[in-house]
């Protein structure tokens, strides 16, 4: 019988239970739930805490234990930062804005993204802008010159680039494509009323 200032343990859900043996406890549980989700792809401090919370593990059990892979270098959120940084940025071809909002999603640090953004050289991005732009031109040969600049600046706005950048490589990539029609109808992309991000 355990003495009387033992905590209980606390319940855990019945398929880690199961699957851990009938001496299984929180930290145990934790440990697997933690390197099941390491393998293959790093993950935030932030995103493992909530995944340790939805299995109901304790917090102070999923604190140290975070804690202590932090310290051997298994979670890593600055690693994790400039490494999402760069596979969304070049694979996705996502601007800055975007991309913030997206280490915000999985809790990074608004100061640990900021530095993970300045790696991103502005030539990279606009090269990133300009590939898009011309992918999606090719589907917009039949529409006139104000229907297609407004579809690519909606697009590379929702991608989070710049409402400056966006006007520029718009009104470039158009007239290198010879797009005709709607010339005066063209809108200002980079003020703060045009519902595009400066």
């Amino acid at each position: 019988m355990p003495p009387e200032d033992t905590p209980p343990r606390d319940p855990l859900p019945p398929e880690d239970a199961d699957r851990l043996g009938p001496d299984a406890d929180a930290e145990e549980v934790a440990r697997k739930i933690l390197l099941d989700q390491l393998t293959g792809q790093a993950r935030s401090r932030a995103e493992l805490a909530t995944k340790l919370a939805k299995r109901r593990v304790p917090g102070e059990v999923a604190e140290r234990l975070l804690t202590r892979f932090e310290e051997v270098g298994l979670v890593d959120d600055d690693a994790f930062a400039r490494a999402w940084v760069e596979s969304r940025q070049s694979g996705k071809g996502l601007g800055r804005r975007a991309l913030a909002q997206e280490l915000r999603r999985k809790g990074i640090d608004d100061e640990v993204a900021r530095e993970a953004l300045e790696e991103i050289e502005p030539e990279d991005e606009e090269e990133a802008a300009r590939a898009l732009v011309r992918r999606k031109l090719r589907t917009l040969r039949r529409v006139d010159r104000t229907t297609a600049t407004r579809r690519l600046a909606g697009m590379l706005a929702r991608k989070g680039h710049s409402g400056e950048a966006v006007w520029r490589v718009v009104r470039e990539e158009i007239d290198a494509a010879g797009l005709e029609g709607g010339e005066g109808d063209e809108a200002d992309f980079s003020g703060s009323d045009s519902g595009f991000p400066a």
